[in-house]
């Protein structure tokens, strides 16, 4: 994969290390994200003693929040030029933010006396709060860092792997080290869990991030930057504007927020003890395994997704694999619903193979395996509407299409914590679930609904949307050719207006830009 920048090709190709390191600062927020998402509660109302509601709905609230930031530091990323680059300061300045927050959140707060209950509850806020403009800052840069990274539509798909395998490393960590260090240190609402779990978490974030900066470092530079010439700045106002005329942009932010909702909540750390402890009763010898098991299904499904898209698109592969999850999905919600509490012949059990479990860990295997080979598809999809957003308008503003895209995820995918813990209040629990925790009337169709019902809506919603997306991979070719043609008249002197007249359909770019 050699870098190829000259002027007469379309394409800006990213050196091999760059694709697989720049990913990697996915994986050094994901570390933060799923132990927010999934621990934070427990934290809240295990180890402070907050209500069960008010932990579990603050961790909506926060991402309500964190959404809300996210078109203003979409706007500051836009803005600014440093020597340090673009992208660059924002990664580093983020995750040295959630640093502090996570000490001050996750130590500072157990300081504060009992009596004085209150402060508490406003420290947490405070600091949670902190740590989501943190978390913005460098999260921000993933999405957007990638426009400048490569065009190449045969690359771009490798960006999902990559961005998947530094997923792995930063949330699949967690959540295999979780339900181990919470076994041996007295559970999730245990003090010693997060003693060991925050300072790894942040050691290992701030790793990922180092190799993310080294990754992107060559290409954070203005002549990686749209089609050049002078760029008007974009006001907070024009958001609604410029997402109303990119359709496109509007349909994948649809497809993203359900695939992020359905991720939260069919993972929630609560629904999978209910599942796995409650209802299955071996949360230990089950948890664990049955990840394994989504992991290994995976692989092929990620093989297989790179070479649709390298041939087909992305939007190809993205409705191709979301169909076979919904598909396996209904298998999966079938056998969830002929369980019964004590009846083996409808259990799941990895000591003594049945019938059951075979069928369970196949549906399950081949659902999860080709969902979760798609989940991260979005983020590089961005890319090409940032791109189409540049040919539509002429304006270079990844920040702005990255962070409108997660304000509508973040919406969505806010509920999840809430969904979970308002079903599991409504069942008359307290405490947050744990893998200890005995099976309860109710628990049986709150885990059908959020482990089945809801993440196969999403992907309805996901297949409807994607029916109009026009950002095939054959489109993008055009759309790079326009983009490189105006980009090199640019640079020799001609005007953006001028460019943008001149070259406007993919039959009139001479031969040199089009991209065989």
């Amino acid at each position: 994969m050699n870098e190829k920048n000259g002027a007469n090709t379309s394409v800006n190709r990213a050196k091999t290390y760059q694709l697989v390191l720049f990913p990697m600062n996915n994986g050094a927020t994901n570390v933060y994200y799923i132990l927010t998402m999934n621990f934070i509660a427990y934290y809240a109302n295990g180890v402070l003693g907050l209500f069960l509601m008010f932990a579990t709905t603050m961790v909506t609230v926060m991402r309500l929040f964190d959404a809300v930031t996210d078109p203003i530091i979409g706007a500051l990323i836009d803005r600014t030029s440093t020597k340090f680059g673009k992208f660059r300061p924002y990664m580093v300045l983020g995750n040295v933010i959630m640093i502090i927050s996570s000490i001050l959140l996750y130590f500072g707060t157990r300081l504060i006396s009992s009596d004085m209950e209150w402060l508490k509850y406003v420290c947490f806020v405070l600091f949670y709060a902190l740590y989501v403009i943190g978390y913005t800052f460098q999260t921000a840069c993933t999405r957007s860092g990638q426009t400048c990274l490569t065009n190449d539509p045969k690359q771009r798909p490798l960006f999902t792997v990559f961005n998947t395998v530094a997923s792995l490393i930063g949330m699949g960590m967690v959540q295999f080290l979780a339900p181990v260090i919470g076994e041996r240190m007295g559970g999730y609402n245990s003090e010693s869990f997060f003693n060991f779990m925050i300072p790894l978490a942040i050691v290992v974030s701030a790793v990922l991030t180092l190799l993310a900066v080294i990754g992107i470092a060559e290409k954070d530079r203005p002549e990686f930057f749209g089609v050049g010439g002078t760029q008007k700045k974009v006001e907070l106002k024009e958001y609604v504007a410029i997402l109303k005329a990119n359709k496109e942009l509007q349909r994948l932010m649809v497809a993203g927020a359900g695939c992020k909702l359905a991720f939260s909540i069919a993972t929630n750390m609560t629904v999978l003890c209910m599942l796995y402890g409650a209802m299955m009763g071996n949360y230990g010898g089950l948890y664990l395994p049955m990840m394994i098991v989504g992991y290994v299904f995976s692989a092929p499904f990620f093989l297989l997704t790179v070479r649709t898209s390298q041939k087909h698109g992305q939007k190809a592969s993205l409705v191709r694999y979301t169909k076979i999850a919904l598909i396996m999905y209904v298998g999966v919600l079938i056998l969830l619903l002929l369980w019964k509490q004590g009846n083996t012949t409808f259990l799941l059990s990895l000591s003594s193979i049945n019938i059951y479990t075979v069928l369970f860990i196949l549906c399950f295997g081949i659902g999860y395996g080709a969902y979760y080979a798609t989940a991260d598809m979005p983020i590089p999809m961005v890319a090409d509407c940032s791109d189409y957003e540049t040919y539509r308008s002429g304006r270079y503003i990844p920040g702005i299409m990255g962070t409108l895209f997660s304000l509508v995820d973040k919406l969505v995918s806010s509920l999840g914590s809430t969904i979970v813990g308002a079903a599991v209040a409504m069942i008359g629990i307290s405490t947050l679930p744990d893998g200890n925790t005995p099976y309860s009337d109710g628990m049986h169709m709150v885990v059908v609904v959020l482990f089945c019902v809801i993440p196969m809506l999403a992907w309805v919603a996901t297949l409807i949307a994607m029916k109009g997306y026009s950002l095939t991979g054959e489109r993008m070719k055009e759309i790079q050719a326009v983009n490189s043609a105006r980009k090199d008249a640019i640079g020799k002197g001609m005007s953006l207006e001028e460019a943008m007249n001149r070259w406007q359909k993919y039959d009139q770019v001479p031969d040199r830009f089009k991209e065989s």
